[in-house]
């Protein structure tokens, strides 16, 4: 799940698709009523969007996990993720934490969800 205004958000998850050669990632803002559903259920604030999540089974990895494990498994230059996830995660969510803090003032934020096209509509949960 991602935040569905803002255009760094967007942007990646246009490349998690281009790069999802094995098409196992689906997709959802954080906006969507799904998205809104599974933050109240897991306690999450369902107003401020200063994360991705991933859901993986019955997990979920937030922050700098999410968007790790999201890139270790794409092709290309996007499979390094895999060893960044040894570096301490207190030191991969403080970049994390700065560049969402930053995230609108550095690349804008539309005012409404980006619609996927009639071929990747399948790919998203509303």
């Amino acid at each position: 799940m991602f935040d569905g205004v803002c255009n760094l958000c967007n942007s990646s998850i246009q490349k998690v698709i281009e790069n999802d050669d094995k098409n196992i990632f689906q997709f959802a803002s954080l906006q969507s009523d799904f998205g809104q559903e599974f933050l109240k259920k897991n306690n999450f604030n369902h107003e401020e969007f200063n994360s991705m999540i991933l859901i993986d089974g019955d997990k979920f990895y937030t922050q700098s996990d999410a968007a790790l494990r999201i890139g270790k498994e794409l092709k290309g230059i996007y499979k390094i993720s895999k060893y960044l996830l040894w570096t301490p995660k207190f030191i991969r969510n403080l970049i994390y934490k700065f560049i969402s803090k930053n995230r609108y003032n550095w690349f804008g934020k539309k005012e409404s969800c980006w619609l996927p096209t009639p071929e990747l509509k399948q790919k998203f949960i509303s």
